[in-house]
């Protein structure tokens, strides 16, 4: 859970719109790049679309691979931190999400151009592919000193951003890198069946078939690391049943792309085995939820980072309660909807009364403590990641702001969908189920169309369609990329330089909500004096609304 809220993956297609329309997506023209009709004014797009897309290859890669923005004299560049020079980024909005776009953007043109961009893009996520087959957030082409020179500056002071607090030498499944890049993966090989990335991919289905264990969940990471710190105080969570960030959700996601496309039963058997995590962890009613990580020995909820507590989690059970009635949609089972309303009533009895409310539509708490249904709040106190800590506790008053309190849940829409599937019968579902391979299935031809964030923390499209450009748009688009090639973004997200380990005393000034501490902490922060630069964000947006033109 990296910022405000479980939210479907980055730049590619919904679980959800993908396996439950799988049997449909048969129908779908394959994966291939057949020109389209030209509209009016369909030049300058594409000659804009072309542009734009040099000026990104020949300035801001670096071996095929991106950030997530660059000041415009590239005199400081930022991922979810600030970057080496040698750096790209595969968290998303990363170098996988500009991958699908060039790859969309072939498949609306027919443009060669845009399939070479694509090639590049594979290549520079081939040269960062752990040797097990996954992804870290990040890669540094300088080599393992560097990367060990960055973690041990830039990403120890980011107070806030403990992930980065340890350089651990192996991939994640954390913020959907490693499944972003898997996907982009398959679809460069479906795209012309080209041995050059049959190896790499087979790699990354083997990274999340040898990573799964026996009860069908996933750690965060792998390979395990023998000598993992204890971090403020806290034991290793890498190791531990990861439902954080929908690793089980994304991981089957790619399995299903996997088998539907290849026919591989390894992913198929992976996929049935991954199912059965979800119902093994539901904890017993009154308290029948789910936490972001779970023991391996009890299957009960563990704590994260020192602001994830060992809890129970409203958006983490929600999500999870949604995924059990896919799960009954693609078997029958009836297993998997058996114990839902216990669920329902424990979020129901968690729901903050409207006295209580502290943000519009979030009324329900993050964390709730097991045993006491109580809800549990997170503060922080110092200036910085030596001399500061987090604490949680019952008050509501003063929470930190980076990480929310306070969750949106549809309660009465999970209720609906599961009064609707009490009317089904097995032999309803089962006819539909994704599981069932279809002959002649094809991944949907755009992937940056469907729902997408590329929040790159100055440009946002909050998990929504981006939809059709009318003509005003279009010609506003084409009219704003300036000489060089790129979008002027005023880069509202900056970070103080790294400056050295920050003071073992506090600095004055109050730092408990506050998305940065002291001028030691190297957290991403919103400025109010943003310079002009160049977003990877602004670039897909923008890029995915000039494909629609064509």
């Amino acid at each position: 859970m990296k910022n405000n809220a479980q939210t479907p993956s980055p730049g590619h297609v919904s679980r959800r719109d993908l396996l439950l329309a799988a049997p449909a997506l048969a129908l779908l023209p394959a994966c291939a790049g057949a020109p389209a009709g030209k509209p009016a004014g369909g030049g300058d797009v594409l000659a804009t679309m072309r542009h734009a897309t040099q000026f990104l290859r020949e300035n801001c890669a670096v071996n095929g691979g991106y950030v997530w923005a660059y000041a415009e004299d590239f005199s400081r560049r930022w991922g979810e931190m600030e970057a080496f020079p040698s750096m790209i980024w595969i968290q998303p909005p990363g170098t996988a999400t500009v991958g699908h776009l060039f790859l969309d953007c072939y498949h609306a043109s027919g443009d060669e151009y845009f399939y070479e961009a694509a090639m590049e893009v594979a290549g520079g996520l081939i040269g960062a592919q752990h040797p097990a087959g996954g992804w870290n957030y990040l890669h540094d082409f300088a080599g393992e000193d560097s990367a060990r020179r960055w973690y041990d500056t830039i990403g120890r002071n980011g107070w806030r951003l403990e992930e980065f607090h340890h350089y651990y030498g192996n991939a994640t499944f954390d913020d959907a890198g490693t499944s972003e890049a898997s996907q982009f993966l398959l679809r460069m090989y479906l795209e012309k069946r080209d041995p050059a990335y049959e190896a790499p991919l087979e790699q990354a289905l083997r990274f999340v078939l040898d990573s799964q264990y026996d009860n069908g969940g996933w750690p965060q990471r792998f390979p395990f690391v023998e000598d993992a710190p204890s971090l403020h105080g806290l034991p290793d969570y890498t190791r531990y049943v990861t439902f954080n960030d929908d690793v089980g959700g994304e991981n089957i996601k790619f399995l299903l792309m996997v088998y539907q496309s290849l026919g591989d039963r390894r992913a198929l058997e992976a996929i049935y085995r991954a199912m059965a995590i979800y119902p093994a962890t539901l904890q017993p009613a009154p308290q029948a939820g789910w936490g972001l990580q779970h023991t391996l020995d009890t299957l009960a909820p563990i704590g994260a980072r020192s602001y994830e507590p060992t809890a129970l989690v409203t958006s983490t059970t929600a999500g999870n309660a949604s995924l059990m009635m896919d799960f009954y949609e693609w078997t029958g089972e009836q297993h998997f909807l058996e114990r839902l309303p216990e669920v329902f009533t424990w979020l129901e009895s968690v729901r903050l009364s409207p006295s209580e409310v502290r943000m519009p539509g979030r009324e329900y708490p993050t964390f709730i403590e097991i045993g006491t249904n109580r809800a549990l709040y997170n503060h922080r106190r110092g200036s910085n990641v030596v001399n500061g800590a987090y604490y949680h506790d019952y008050s509501p008053e003063n929470p930190i702001r980076h990480y929310s309190q306070w969750r949106a849940i549809d309660l009465e829409g999970l209720r609906e969908r599961f009064r609707q599937l009490l009317l089904t019968t097995p032999a309803d579902v089962q006819s539909r189920s994704p599981l069932n391979r279809q002959d002649g299935f094809a991944l949907p031809k755009y992937f940056t169309t469907q729902s997408i964030d590329v929040s790159d923390l100055n440009s946002n499209v909050g998990n929504r369609r981006i939809e059709p450009p009318d003509a005003d748009r279009v010609r506003e688009l084409t009219g704003s990329l300036n000489a060089e090639g790129y979008w002027p973004t005023p880069l509202t997200a900056t970070s103080n330089p790294y400056i050295g380990d920050g003071p073992a005393t506090p600095a004055p000034g109050d730092f408990s909500q506050t998305h940065v501490g002291d001028a030691s902490d190297t957290s991403p922060h919103q400025t109010d004096k943003p310079v002009t630069g160049i977003s990877t964000g602004t670039f897909i947006r923008n890029m995915t609304e000039l494909l629609q033109a064509l």
